[in-house]
Order: structure tokens, then sequence, then C-alpha cells
């Protein structure tokens, strides 16, 4: 078994519940659910068709400034970003807009327009998307090759702790996250891509490519 992210094979048990089993890479410290515990593809678009991603809804707004926030502080007017894995209803990318940057988006289920991969972008943005990836280091290899040189990659998902923490942890309940990012993770994807990371509150993470 390679792990999803660096591809080494340093894999060791982490936990087991009663629906899925979990390993840790030991070289990223990254925590995977093994490909036969994956949900078919329609299964996960019928969890994700429950979503109520509505722009007009203001907590959901509060929840994603989270990352607009400290993101747009970085960011000039003008500034072009993609909504990497933005869902049944696009607000990350609206609020964006309507604070100056010009915006895509982008979702393998919903807004499925490859023709973003061609692109640069000053920013890319992934809330609540990284935990969902089978395949997290290829992925990312495409992202950082779409950031401009000093571009942003922000990122909110959910932070593992600590073993104990994870055994009761709501978010492994949740059948289509089959990743599970730690700070150690984040600091071996900025090695990685030769990125600077800063951390915001218990789930937001941002990479500036340099």
């Amino acid at each position: 078994m390679n792990c999803p992210l660096c591809a080494q094979n340093v894999i060791q048990h982490y936990h087991t519940d009663s629906v899925r089993e979990y390993y840790q890479c030991e070289n990223c410290k990254l925590v995977f659910v093994p490909e036969k515990f994956r949900l078919s593809l329609e299964e996960e678009k019928a969890v994700y068709d429950l979503h109520r991603n509505d722009p007009d809804d203001q907590g959901y707004r509060d929840f994603l400034s989270r990352l607009s926030i400290p993101l747009l502080e970085r960011l000039t007017s003008g500034s072009t970003g993609l909504d990497f894995g933005c869902g049944p209803g696009p607000t990350l990318s609206l609020m964006l807009q309507e604070a100056g940057c010009e915006m895509d988006v982008y979702d393998p289920v919903y807004y499925n327009d490859r023709s973003v991969f061609t692109k640069q972008y000053d920013f890319i943005c992934a809330t609540e998307v990284v935990e969902h990836l089978y395949s997290p280091g290829s992925e990312l290899d495409q992202i950082f090759s779409m950031l401009k040189t000093g571009g942003w990659l922000g990122i909110m998902t959910k932070l593992v702790k600590n073993r104990q923490a994870f055994a009761n942890w709501h978010y492994i309940r949740d059948l289509t996250h089959v990743c599970f990012f730690s700070k150690e993770t984040f600091y071996h994807i900025a090695s990685q891509y030769n990125a600077e990371p800063s951390f915001y509150g218990y789930d937001v993470m941002l990479l500036r490519s340099v």
C-alpha cells in the first residue's frame, strides 16, 4: 500500500471503526482510507446532492470567510482565482468576486470545465475539498502547476490532532472523507512544492508558492 499523497510505502495502521480502516503514512503523516472502502461515484454524488451550499445563506458565508478574510489581506484587486471543488452552489467565488477578484470555478461533479487546467492563477481555493481526494498527490501537482510564482493556495479542512481525538472525531463519520491532514502533513506539502505555509484557526491553511 502506497501513500496517496507522497507515494511512499511506509504505512502503519492508525485506527479502525465499525465501518472502515485508517492508515497513516510515516513520511508525510497523512491519514487515509484504503481504496476498498471508497464509495462509488453514484454514492458519493448522492451525499453531495444533500449539501445545501446557498450563496444567500449568511451563516455559510461566515463559515467561508474564515478563509476569504486572511486570503484577501494578501491579494490585490483584480487578482485571478479558481474555486477548486466549488460544489453545487458556488459561494466563495461570489464572495471573492464581490471583493474585486476575477474568478473561475471547477468541480468534477457539478462544474467539470477542464479548460481551467490550462490557465495560470494568482490564487486557488479549495474549501472542504482535500479530504475527498483519492489522489491528493497528483491533484496538488496539478494545482501548484496552475499557480503563478508568488501565488496563494488557500485550503480549508479539519486537521488530525492525535489518535484519541481521531477515534471520536465527527469528521471521519462522513464516508466521502477519505484523506485526513495534519499540520505535519501541510509542512510536508510546503516543502515539496517550495511553498510557505501559514495556519489560521483550526482549519485554514494558506500556502504561498515561491
